[in-house]
């Protein structure tokens, strides 16, 4: 078992998985809630991730973070070839699915709970946290838990922005790929069992949180939030 990939891969996966949380929260409530040019355009660039080679998500990544880019000379951002690095790729390819399962979640909260509570005084702030989130949060939660665990199993966009360093940016996918190369087989099995077993795990957590919430009286819910 290669230790230093796998606590890398856990602290890779824990920074990327706040990031995804956040940002994908933000984005999906803007898809939801707000109607602008050019929106269809903005869904698209962020659902490309699911379907572009690694290989072009870290070509993209590369020329974003790589010398003569904005993030390099302007911000002084020099993450190419760390463990920030994986972080970046890992946000990148998991980021869409905590966008369209939150979003969907978000969209299928009923506006005459919310309308109800702003009559009765309630601020936007309190209204998204007593009454849109709880009643999203299975759909949030669902979105976190994927986009986490493709952060966990991201491979060919880390390989080309981190390389393979053994002990600074050597993740378990890549670490697990280095030993088939190296045919030692026996490693490769276990980090495989590993990997799997983390990524069943955090599926069947997010089944059970589903099925485990209990029904909430939404009219209290709604007065509550005054």
């Amino acid at each position: 078992m290669n230790w230093p990939a796998f606590w890398l891969s856990l602290q890779v996966t824990a920074v990327a998985s706040v990031i995804i949380l956040i940002v994908g929260l933000a984005l999906a409530l803007l898809l939801v809630r707000v109607r602008f040019p050019l929106k269809i355009m903005v869904e698209t660039v962020i659902m490309l991730p699911l379907v572009l080679p690694p290989s072009v998500i870290g070509y993209y990544l590369l020329v974003a973070f790589g010398r003569g880019s904005p993030l390099f000379e302007w911000l002084h951002i020099r993450i190419l070839f760390t463990w920030q690095a994986a972080v970046a790729a890992s946000v990148v390819v998991g980021l869409p699915l905590m966008v369209q399962s939150s979003r969907a979640a978000l969209a299928n909260v009923d506006p005459l709970l919310e309308n109800a509570a702003r009559t009765l005084g309630a601020s936007e702030i309190r209204i998204f946290w007593r009454i849109t989130l709880p009643l999203a949060r299975r759909g949030i939660i669902a979105g976190i838990i994927l986009g986490s665990a493709r952060a966990l199993g991201e491979f060919g966009a880390t390989l080309m922005i981190t390389g393979n360093i053994p002990g600074r940016t050597q993740t378990l996918p890549v670490a697990i790929y280095d030993a088939v190369q190296a045919q030692r087989y026996a490693d490769a099995h276990l980090m495989v069992l590993v990997i799997t077993t983390l990524a069943f795990v955090g599926l069947l957590l997010a089944r059970r949180l589903e099925s485990s919430v209990p029904g909430r009286n939404v009219e209290q819910s709604a007065k509550a939030t005054v």
